[in-house]
C-alpha cells in the first residue's frame, strides 16, 4: 500500500497542470513505483483500492460511461479500418480511410476538422526482415529505444516490403498502390467543454500503417479506441467541463510527421479566443496528450526457438509510458499514475503498469510542451523493440490473427483512458 501522496490521485482540476511540483515529488514517485509505505511526513497509510466495480455507486458517471464501451463495437471499428488494407500514407486507401474515420466521428456528433500539410520525403528504406532469435547474454547491456535495456530472448524487428509475402491476393492488390509525395491530411474532432472550453486534453492514435497486411494492431487498434472514446463522450447526455480533442494522426510510420505538423501549426495558437469575446477557442490550452499505439498483443517474451505463446498471457497488462528525459517528465509521471489508478478502479480484466521509456510514437512531439503519455500492449523499447510481437509491420497483422482475449486487452486500455479522461475533463451526465 502507498500513501495518498504517492500516486496521481490529486484533484483533477489542478493535479496535472504544467507547473512546478513539490520538492518531494521524487520520493513520492518512488513510493508509487515500488508500492511501499511513504514516510510519515507524506501522509497517513491509505487503504488499498477496492476490487474493480466494488464500492463504486451505480450512478457514478465514470462507471456509467465506462460501461458504455462494448467489445463488439470496438472490434467492429477495427474491422472497418482493416477494410482499407494497411492504409499506407500517400495512397488512395489512406485517403479513403481518413474520409471513413471522419464520417464515423460526425455520426457521433463530434465537430471535425483537418490538418493539411506536405510530405515530400523519399520512402524510407526498410530493414530486411529476419526472425532468428538473439539471446541476450547474462550481464550484456543491449540498448533499446527510448533509453530502455533489452533483456532475455530478443527477435530482430523490421518492416515487410515484399508484396509476395502477403498470400491473400485481394489484400495484396488493395495494398499495391505505392505512396507518392505531396499533400497530406489528417482528421480530428473536438468535444467542447461547457465551463472551461479554453483548456483541452488531446487523445490520439495514428491511423496509417505499413507491412502489406491490414495494420489491425498497428494501429487500427489504437484508432478504434480513440473513435470509441469519441462515441461515448459525444453522447447527447454527456457534458464535460474541459474540451477533449480526438486526433487520428497520419504519417506516423514515416517519422511522426502528422503529429509534428499539428504541433508546428497549432502550438502557438493555444488558448487564443477567436474572435475575441466569442467564447470560442479553436486551439484550447493543452493540459495533456495521451497517445494509443498497438493495443492488442501481449503474449510474452519469445521462446528460445523464436516462437511465442499462441494465446494472450494471463498476466498481460496495459503499458502506460512517459519519457523520463522530457521537459514535462514530472507532470507526465503524475498523469501516467492517474491513468494507472483509473485502470485499477474501472478496468475489467487486465491491470496497468507504468514505464518511463516512451518513444517512437506521436506523443513524442508533444512531450516537451505538455505532459504526454502513451498506452500500449507492451513496453515500446524493451519489449516491442525486442520482437515480442511477430506481427508488427508484417503481412500477418490482420484482423483474423487476433482472438477475443487480444481484443479485450485493447478494450481494457479503452476503459482505462475513458475512466481517466472522464475525471480529468470533468465529465457528467445531464439530468
Amino acid at each position: 500500500m502507498r500513501s495518498e501522496s504517492c500516486g496521481a490521485a490529486a484533484a483533477p482540476n489542478n493535479a496535472l497542470q504544467p507547473r512546478s511540483l513539490p520538492q518531494n515529488i521524487f520520493i513520492g514517485a518512488i513510493c508509487g513505483l515500488i508500492a511501499v509505505l511513504c514516510p510519515p511526513a507524506f501522509g497517513q497509510r491509505a487503504a488499498a483500492p477496492p476490487p474493480q466495480g466494488q464500492g463504486i455507486p451505480t450512478d457514478d458517471p465514470v462507471r456509467v460511461l465506462v460501461g458504455r464501451l462494448d467489445l463488439e463495437k470496438y472490434k467492429a471499428a477495427i474491422k472497418g479500418l482493416t477494410g482499407f488494407g494497411d492504409r499506407r500514407q500517400g495512397t488512395d486507401r489512406n485517403r479513403a480511410a481518413i474520409d471513413w474515420i471522419e464520417r464515423q466521428l460526425k455520426s457521433f456528433g463530434c465537430n471535425t476538422a483537418r490538418i493539411k500539410y506536405e510530405y515530400n520525403a523519399p520512402q524510407p528504406q526498410w530493414r530486411p526482415q529476419s526472425r532468428a532469435p538473439i539471446p541476450v547474454a547474462s550481464g550484456e547491456i543491449r540498448a533499446g529505444s527510448g533509453g530502455s535495456r533489452i533483456r532475455g530472448i530478443a527477435m530482430p524487428t523490421g518492416v515487410n516490403d515484399d508484396p509476395e509475402a502477403q498470400p491473400d491476393a485481394k489484400l495484396r492488390e488493395l495494398n499495391s498502390q505505392p505512396s507518392v509525395p505531396g499533400p497530406r491530411e489528417e482528421v480530428y474532432c473536438t468535444k467542447i467543454g461547457s465551463t472551461r472550453p479554453d483548456e483541452m486534453y488531446i487523445i490520439g492514435a495514428h491511423m496509417d500503417g505499413i507491412g502489406w497486411g491490414e495494420a489491425a494492431n498497428d494501429n487500427a487498434s489504437g484508432t478504434a479506441l480513440v473513435m470509441e472514446l469519441a462515441r461515448v463522450l459525444n453522447s447527447p447526455d454527456v457534458r464535460t467541463e474541459r474540451s477533449i480533442r480526438f486526433a487520428l494522426w497520419n504519417n506516423e510510420e514515416t517519422g511522426l510527421n502528422g503529429a509534428r505538423a499539428y504541433v508546428a501549426q497549432r502550438a502557438a495558437l493555444q488558448g487564443m479566443e477567436d474572435p475575441p469575446g466569442s467564447g470560442r477557442y479553436p486551439e484550447p490550452k493543452w493540459l495533456g496528450m495521451i497517445q494509443h499505439d498497438m493495443m492488442l498483443f501481449d503474449h510474452g517474451m519469445p521462446r528460445a526457438d523464436g516462437t511465442l505463446s499462441p494465446e494472450q498471457r494471463p498476466e498481460a497488462d496495459v503499458n502506460i509510458e512517459f519519457q523520463s528525459t522530457a521537459k514535462f517528465a514530472d507532470q507526465a509521471l503524475k498523469l501516467a499514475f492517474f491513468f494507472r489508478d483509473a485502470n485499477e478502479k474501472y478496468a475489467t480484466d487486465y491491470p496497468a503498469a507504468v514505464g518511463h521509456h516512451m518513444t517512437n510514437t506521436d506523443s513524442t512531439p508533444f512531450m516537451d510542451l505538455v505532459p504526454a503519455i502513451t498506452l500500449r500492449e507492451n513496453e515500446r523499447g524493451m519489449q516491442i523493440g525486442a520482437g515480442w510481437n511477430p506481427h508488427w509491420h508484417q503481412p500477418t497483422d490482420r484482423y483474423s490473427t487476433y482472438s477475443d482475449k487480444d481484443f479485450r486487452l485493447g478494450l481494457n486500455a479503452a476503459q482505462t483512458s475513458l475512466a481517466a479522461i472522464a475525471q480529468l475533463a470533468g465529465a457528467a451526465l445531464k439530468r
